[in-house]
Order: structure tokens, then C-alpha cells, then sequence
């Protein structure tokens, strides 16, 4: 039994859709494949009103007959999602009548049902999975084909290893495809084999040479193996192909599929190149993309191209430049399009002091340039130890810089041996002011061994009131604040010290350090006045005398 396509998998005259490109999201089902990634029916059915939000044209929701749990979710889907203005909701079966009653079972209560079936054309799947002739997959392909054809208008048949079969073989049974029914020819690249070139050619050659094939819509399916999926795939659709098999972020067997994400916005970013689009809402990627990394647990790597954390990051001081100047320099498309707040720029030890500047004058610190100088040493010196430098960070070392005291004494160097067993013993190296001192010391704790070690170089006594450590930064390389708070031997006065750093103990010591120098600042300038008001004393009574 043949049958005429159906709106949506059939071919149409106007102009616009023949230069439509079909979205044929395989999530569900390939993506659902990948190791680690299985889905509940509840969860798969929240991706699939995401999809159809997307704007999606077909979703293969899922393999009906691989388990009762499969079959009843793509049912579900079928109800819930599957409207008249809904996307065409896909069933996978094998060319065998059980998997394909299954799969119709499954998609029937779809407005737009469509069943998916097929067998493996290549001679080592053939010879070794199936043990069958060409005759008798020749065969099977009709009957099952024509099978599927008398439960719905819209079928696709997929020659699996079709880019390792034999070309001529191929247009033998897509010509036996048609005949039988098939709207949708999928030419999978099941094993990440081919190239771009070849696939075109392949696509190419069986579009112009199979009979019929101008009436049904030509498909790609990639895998990544090689990491030619998007790149094939874009070659079968300039050859001819007006649908894309593909899953959001690229998930799916071994090293996946095409990336959704990847063919949309290529054709989208390249139009007079392509000259060709889909009716995907790109705004809608990255929420889409996030909900199948949150539910399938497979993290998206920060470099993944249009969806990555990365992907519209800039650190390197040379784009940040041309970035601020102008965001054409470095980006090819708008975060907003794909459903980004805005574009990032990353501080850290790759950037210039422009983007630096920026940054500061956001978080509302107006410096002169001398200061910014000086801040923007601390900066790189910092970005040298973490890898991500926050706005926490930036003001801290603000703050340290500028809000601390007058530096008599300066910390050069810091080495720390601690543990159990062993006694916890510090090494401090201070700029004085007239020269670096270096002295060891013992406590019952690293800090308390670097605090003794800094006594014995200045050997001002005081007395330890407060001593608070937190992160005021996230993750394992967070940026450690201290703050120190002692007194005078007398006890009549107090003096607070702050630092910040990501080794918790040099925080610790430029905290020390700086309640010290308070200290010694602020004796200083009593020892000034005490000597100025002696000597204005000497000098009224030697004025008297002389009287």
C-alpha cells in the first residue's frame, strides 16, 4: 500500500519551502542512547514541549518496541504534544511487523504521526548482523515498508551504514522504498565514517539517479566519530538534503550526534552562503540545551560551540579590546539570539588593562591611573594562582590596596611545613625599612607559626583579640579574606588589618601585617608629637631664660 506524503514530509512547490530545512530532533531517541543519559516518561515528555517550543519540525520521541516504559512515553508525548500545530511526532521501529505495529500503537494518537523503519544496507551488516542476501533485504524493505504505509501517510526509511553501502545497492532500494511508500529517505552515517565531500557526492548521486525521488524529502543522520558530524551534514543539505537528524547538544551514541544547535544557527548566521532556513526560535536554544544536560546528567563542555559557557567568553586582551570597540570584531552573532543575557568578559591573566578599566569603573571604582596601575600588577598576580578572577576578588584587592595601612613593614616571602606528625614551623621574609629580614619560627598552628615568625622580625608585643578567616569567592580556588584585630601592650588601643589572598595563610599574614603596621604607624606619629611638644617646651624655656 502506497500513500501520498503528508504536509509536513512531503515536497511543496512554493519557494519558501523548498528552501526550508526540516529539524528532525532525535533527543528522545539517540540522544537517550548515550551512556549514563536514560530519561523517565515524565522527564522525556517535559523535553518535548521544550522541543515543540523550539519550533521543532519532527520529533522522534522514541523506540516504542525497545521496552513498555519506552512506548507508553512516546504515547504520552503523542497526546500531550502531538496537536495539529504541534511538530510531527516519530516512532523508530525495525523492519519487522512487531516493532512496527508498536511504534504506530505509539504515535497514533498524534494529529501528525510518522513511523521510522529501517535496515542495514552494507555488506558487513549485512553479511555479519543480519545474515541476509541483498535479494532478501531487498525484499524485507518492501513488504515492511508498505507494512508501515498501511497504518500512516508519512514514513521514513533509513538504509542504516548507508555512507558504507554501495551507492548503486542504495538507489536500488530507496527505489524500492518509494514504491512502497517512503516520504523521508534518511541516509545515515550510522558510524561516523565518511567525509563532507564524499557525503555530498553520495547525497548527490542518489537524489539525481533514484526514481521518484524528487517526491519524497531527503534526510541526513551523523554521528560525530570523527568530529565531521555538523560539517557532513551541512554538505548533504547544500547537496540537496531537507532535513537534519539531529539532537540537542549533540549527545547520542559513541561521540554523538550532530548538534541541533550547530546546523540551526550555521544556517541562520550564513544565509547568502546557505540560502536557506528553518523555523527553529534560536532565543530558545540555550534553555533547551540546559534542560537536556540537567536531566540526562551529561554536562555541556565550556567550549561547545553556540550553547558552551565559553561561547560568548572573552578573556585574550586583544578581543576584549575589540569587543569593547565594536562586538562585531569577535562575535558572528548576538548572545541574545540564541538566548544569552549578553556577551562575558572573562578577567583573567589574558587581559588588558582596557577590559580591566571596564570592569572596575562597573563595580564603581574610579582610579587614577597610577592606581589602576598598581591594582592591575595585584590583578595579574592573582590571575596568575586562580583561574577565574570574580568581581569579589577585584574589590578585595581594591580594598587591600587602598584601604590598608601605610606598609612599614611588607611581606616578600612566605613557606609554610605543617602536618601530622611534625611541628607546624613558619619561614617569614619582611621588607623592612632598611632591609629584608628573615626569621623561622614554631606555633601550634601554621598561622600561629608565621605570626610568631613575623614578632621576632619587628618585635613590637601585642596581643591577638580577633582573628576571622572566610570565602568571599566560590569553588576550590576560592579567594580567602582575613581579618586581624590586636591591641597595644597597655591594651588602651586596638588596630584591625585585612588581607586577601588564595593561599589562606599569606591572607593570614598581610592581615597580621597590617594591624601591625597600624600599630607602628600610629606609635610613630604619637613619638613625633610626644618629641615635637618636648622640644616646644625646650624652646619656651630657653626663651624664658634668655628673658
Amino acid at each position: 500500500m502506497s500513500a501520498e506524503p503528508s504536509d509536513v514530509s512531503g515536497v511543496h512547490d512554493d519557494a519558501a519551502e523548498a528552501n526550508r530545512v526540516r529539524i528532525f530532533d532525535t533527543t528522545l531517541r539517540d540522544g537517550e542512547q548515550s551512556p549514563g543519559a536514560s530519561l523517565s516518561s515524565a522527564e522525556k515528555l517535559e523535553i518535548a514541549r521544550q522541543l515543540a517550543r523550539l519550533g521543532v519540525d519532527i520529533i522522534e520521541a522514541g523506540f516504542p518496541a525497545a521496552s513498555p516504559d519506552d512506548l507508553l512515553a512516546v504515547q504520552r508525548i503523542a497526546e500531550e504534544i502531538g496537536s495539529d500545530d504541534g511538530p510531527v511526532i516519530c516512532g523508530l521501529a525495525r523492519a519487522n511487523e512487531e516493532d512496527i505495529r508498536a511504534a504506530w500503537e505509539a504515535v497514533q494518537p498524534a494529529a501528525k504521526p510518522r513511523i521510522h523503519t529501517f535496515l542495514a544496507t552494507s555488506n558487513l551488516h549485512m553479511e555479519r548482523k543480519l545474515r541476509m542476501s541483498r535479494s532478501e533485504v531487498k525484499t524485507r524493505i518492501g513488504e515492511m515498508v508498505a507494512f508501515a504505509a498501511g497504518f500512516c501517510a508519512d514514513i521514513e526509511f533509513s538504509p542504516e551504514d548507508g555512507c558504507r553501502s554501495d551507492p548503486d545497492f542504495l538507489v536500488e532500494v530507496l527505489t524500492i522504498a518509494i514504491e512502497a511508500g517512503a516520504t523521508t529517505l534518511n541516509i545515515p552515517d550510522t558510524v561516523g565514517y565518511t567525509t563532507p565531500d564524499e557525503y555530498f557526492a553520495l547525497m548527490r548521486k542518489l537524489i539525481n539517479e533514484t526514481p521518484g525521488a524528487e517526491r519524497v524529502i531527503w534526510s541526513a543522520h551523523c554521528h560525530d566519530d570523527l568530529g565531521l558530524a555538523t560539517a557532513n551534514t551541512l554538505s548533504a543539505i547544500r547537496a540537496g538534503a531537507r532535513q537534519a537528524e539531529v539532537t540537542i547538544n549533540g549527545i547520542g551514541e559513541r561521540a554523538g550526534n550532530t548538534a541541533l544547535e550547530e546546523i540551526v544557527m550555521a544556517l541562520h548566521t550564513r544565509p547568502r552562503f546557505y540560502d536557506l532556513h528553518t523555523t527553529i526560535d534560536t532565543q530558545q536554544l540555550l534553555r533547551t540545551s540546559r534542560m537536556v544536560s540537567n536531566y540526562t546528567g551529561l554536562v555541556v563542555q565550556p567550549n561547545k560551540a553556540i550553547v558552551g559557557s565559553n561561547a560568548f567568553a572573552h578573556e585574550a586582551g586583544i578581543h576584549q579590546d575589540g569587543m569593547l570597540k565594536d562586538q562585531r570584531t569577535y562575535e558572528i552573532m548576538t548572545p541574545a539570539t540564541v538566548g544569552y543575557a549578553e556577551s562575558r568578559l572573562v578577567l583573567g591573566k589574558h587581559s588588558g588593562r582596557h577590559a580591566f578599566r571596564k570592569r572596575m569603573e562597573e563595580l564603581g571604582f574610579e582610579l587614577t591611573d597610577e592606581n589602576l596601575n598598581v591594582v592591575f600588577v595585584r590583578f595579574k598576580e592573582l590571575a596568575d594562582k586562580k583561574k577565574n578572577v570574580t568581581d569579589a576578588d577585584l574589590e578585595a584587592l581594591v580594598a587591600d590596596e587602598f584601604y590598608g595601612p601605610q606598609e612599614i613593614y611588607r611581606l616578600v616571602d612566605i613557606q609554610v611545613a605543617c602536618g601530622r606528625p611534625g611541628m607546624p614551623t613558619a619561614t617569614v621574609r619582611l621588607a623592612g625599612p632598611e632591609e629584608s629580614v628573615i626569621r623561622p619560627a614554631i606555633g601550634t598552628g601554621p598561622v600561629d607559626a608565621v605570626f610568631r615568625a613575623i614578632d621576632q622580625i619587628i618585635g613590637q608585643p601585642n596581643t591577638l583579640i580577633e582573628y576571622s578567616v572566610h570565602s568571599i569567592t566560590e569553588g576550590i580556588d576560592a579567594m580567602g579574606e582575613v581579618t586581624v584585630r590586636i591591641s597595644d601592650p597597655e591594651g588602651e588601643h586596638t588596630y584591625g588589618g585585612y588581607g586577601a589572598d588564595v593561599d589562606i595563610i599569606v591572607a593570614s599574614a598581610k592581615a597580621y601585617l597590617g594591624a601591625l603596621n597600624r600599630m607602628l604607624a600610629m606609635r610613630g606619629s604619637r613619638h613625633r608629637r610626644a618629641e615635637g611638644q618636648a622640644a616646644e617646651i625646650q624652646i619656651a624655656a630657653t626663651q624664658s631664660q634668655a628673658q
